[in-house]
């Protein structure tokens, strides 16, 4: 599948005829909402596991040398805990373009904290896609973050916000924490 997943997404047509959708973010959704909402909240998705999997060749990284950012991969019984936003289809036309390079959108059931659940959607980059990296060690990961910029920033930047995002969320990932203690290393050394 091509890094360019915008015209596979505008053929889901699930939402269609709604006035609002839940969008569940858990990457940079959690920290940047650079799209109007109508509501946000704390919420997560089951079965998934956060991993830094992703080649980011538009945003944090470049064609040549790609950054890392995350993506979901099945995992039964886990929470993964990120962001709700309750949005207007409208705003999906800037968030197929956001999240083009091999993302996909997926319907499923969000769960909110403190209580309730609604059907939406969150993107998911599965193995398929051109830009997927697929598993390496936390601290490899981490040099390849701290080798990486692309038009968005620095791919530590990406990293360090998620992980900052995830702390004042009182929510624990030691996938991210495990990596963001090694950039952190190779920064001061």
């Amino acid at each position: 599948m091509s890094h360019n997943t915008i015209a596979i997404n505008q053929r889901m047509d699930r939402f269609d005829g709604h006035e609002s959708v839940w969008l569940f973010g858990y990457g940079s959704l959690i920290f940047k909402a650079d799209f109007p909402f109508i509501e946000r909240r704390a919420a997560s998705i089951t079965g998934w596991t956060r991993r830094f999997w992703q080649g980011s060749h538009d945003h944090r990284g470049t064609e040549t040398a790609p950054g890392r950012v995350v993506t979901l991969v099945p995992d039964p019984g886990q929470v993964c805990h990120g962001m709700a936003y309750l949005v207007t289809p409208e705003e999906f036309a800037h968030l197929d373009h956001r999240e083009k390079n091999g993302y996909l959108r997926l319907a499923t059931e969000i769960s909110f904290e403190g209580a309730g659940s609604a059907e939406g959607l969150v993107y998911i980059a599965t193995h398929e896609n051109a830009a997927y990296l697929g598993p390496a060690s936390e601290r490899d990961i981490a040099r390849q973050i701290a080798a990486s910029r692309g038009p968005s920033g620095p791919n530590s930047e990406y990293l360090l916000e998620l992980a900052r995002a995830l702390r004042e969320l009182g929510k624990f990932d030691h996938h991210v924490f495990e990596i963001e203690r090694h950039l952190r290393e190779f920064m001061a050394g």
